[in-house]
């Protein structure tokens, strides 16, 4: 019988959740809906030491802020809760003690000062990277080298010690990666990894695996920074007897820095003039000094946008299309066209996604966005002419505030008129034929966009100009500004009053 396809999202609360993250849990999610299957959240908390207040409700809000819906975890519940490390820690000791008993795993008491000696030791031989593993752990304090009765002796004692994967000295060790192909390590180059440490609580590889075999994981899906555990996972569920039922594992690409140099870290946040976080993050730094991470979300980036964008980092459909609902990328998604090199960030490429999700949003929505944020200003407006700007000025938008900004022109008179345009263009029959299309206008009966044009056209032939001799300081006199969205809606939505008294205060002041 064919295994319902289980993946889950593993974070740690750490800190704020990196676009990078984001990104894993993104890939997991469209797998899981992809195959129809079951998205979970675990929260994997077991360094303590690291827990930072918040950050893990900061997780959830980001996920739920996305679009990337939970089928199991803290909020939700489901068959194999708790689905927090940390409250699941009585359960590890018996695998770590399965391990042990069956040759597999070993207690280590040695002291930080002997370990300490031990990297001096082989730094000093030239050994490269200095590890405990199938040959070091010969000349350490382990149930291996010690007595019998010396290790029960420390154990009753209470004496502090770790336990440690018995990694096989010469062994090729072998799993097919979704992404990469099969990739091949020797166990030489895999160290005998800390499995529970002196607090009883165990590291990441041991509740890792253990969770997953428990909660019945089908695919792994995480970053490339993992890679280098796989094998030790592997030997894990092999001496726990769980090869048959192992995940199949996808080790994604890197998020690169826009100019390529390096991994996008947490720690570029802000510092390279954009977020690197989902949600704005208030934390503190290492003098306790309160902080704030800037955020997508309040950077005014739309979820559907930023989750596109996201997806392109490391994945292409195969076709030409770029614009896909969360529905679209579960339809089209799959793995093997998953890239295996790191894929460079490109912060005017989610601009780009913004503009195109925020223009195609319903003009009604786009009319909300700006009478919320004009009321912050002060400025309240009809929904009917608001719904008339944003249709307006939504092809000049990058982000909601845009709408906001663009729409000045509409609330205030100009304080200054644009100096190149007015040198080029203005003169004293331009400004004859302005003032009389203002008199006109007053007592026009159509003050449609056409209807403006039409009169604008026949007062300025009838003044033995052309058109396009008045239109651009025509502009000038009614926004201040020599370019912006269509003129002839501007001053439709501005009513023939308001329009024929910003061009008579222009004609006024440009002739003075």
């Amino acid at each position: 019988m064919e295994r319902e396809v289980r993946v889950r999202f593993a974070p740690s609360p750490t800190g704020p959740l990196h676009i990078g993250g984001v990104r894993t849990a993104l890939y997991n999610y469209l797998l899981a809906r992809k195959l129809g299957g079951k998205m979970l959240l675990r929260i994997e908390d077991t360094d303590q030491n690291r827990f930072v207040p918040g950050a893990e409700q900061y997780i959830m809000d980001s996920l739920r802020w996305c679009g990337i819906e939970i089928d199991e975890g803290i909020e939700q519940g489901g068959p194999h809760a708790p689905y927090r490390q940390s409250e699941r820690k009585p359960m590890y000791r018996q695998y770590a003690q399965q391990l042990i008993d069956s040759g597999h795993a070993y207690y280590a008491f040695d002291t930080p000062e002997e370990l300490d000696a031990m990297r001096a030791r082989l730094t000093a031989a030239k050994v490269p990277n200095p590890q405990y593993n199938s040959i070091t752990r010969a000349q350490m304090r382990n149930s291996l080298t010690l007595p019998e009765d010396e290790v029960k002796q420390l154990l009753e004692s209470g004496a502090q010690y770790v336990i440690r994967l018995k990694v096989p000295r010469k062994e090729e060790i072998r799993f097919n990666d979704l992404i990469r192909g099969w990739v091949v390590v020797h166990s030489s180059a895999v160290d005998d990894k800390v499995l529970m440490k002196s607090d009883g609580m165990p590291t990441y590889h041991l509740a890792n695996i253990v969770d997953d075999h428990l909660m019945e994981i089908t695919h792994v899906i995480r970053g490339e920074e993992w890679l280098p555990s796989a094998p030790l996972h592997v030997l894990l569920y092999r001496y726990l007897s769980w090869e048959d039922t192992m995940p199949q594992f996808a080790h994604l690409p890197l998020l690169l820095k826009p100019d390529g140099t390096g991994k996008l870290s947490k720690r570029d946040g802000d510092k390279l003039g954009f977020p690197v976080f989902p949600l704005e993050f208030h934390g503190v730094d290492a003098d306790g000094q309160p902080t704030v991470s800037s955020g997508y979300r309040e950077s005014g980036y739309l979820p559907d946008a930023f989750i596109n964008f996201l997806a392109f980092l490391g994945w292409n459909p195969g076709t030409q299309q770029e614009l896909f609902t969360m529905q679209e990328l579960i339809d089209t998604f799959s793995i093997e066209r998953v890239s295996k090199s790191p894929a460079r960030f490109d912060q005017n490429k989610v601009r780009w996604y913004n503009e195109q999700y925020l223009r195609a949003k319903p003009d009604t929505e786009l009319a909300q966005y700006l009478i919320d944020e004009l009321h912050t200003q002060g400025i309240e407006v009809p929904a009917a002419t608001a719904e008339q700007i944003a249709t307006l000025v939504k092809e000049r938008a990058t982000f909601p505030t845009d709408l906001a900004k663009e729409a000045q022109l509409f609330f205030h008179r100009p304080a200054a008129y644009d100096e190149q345009v007015i040198s080029k263009k203005w003169n004293a029959p331009v400004a004859s034929a302005l003032a009389a299309f203002a008199q006109e206008l007053t007592a026009a009966a159509d003050t449609t966009p056409d209807g403006i044009k039409a009169l604008l056209t026949q007062v300025v032939e009838g003044q033995g100009l052309k058109l396009g001799q008045v239109l651009q300081a025509l502009r000038v006199a009614v926004t201040g500004a020599g370019a912006g969205p269509d003129l002839m809606h501007i001053m439709s939505i501005l009513g023939a009053t308001e329009t024929a008294e910003r061009i008579q205060a222009a004609v006024a002041a440009l002739a003075a």
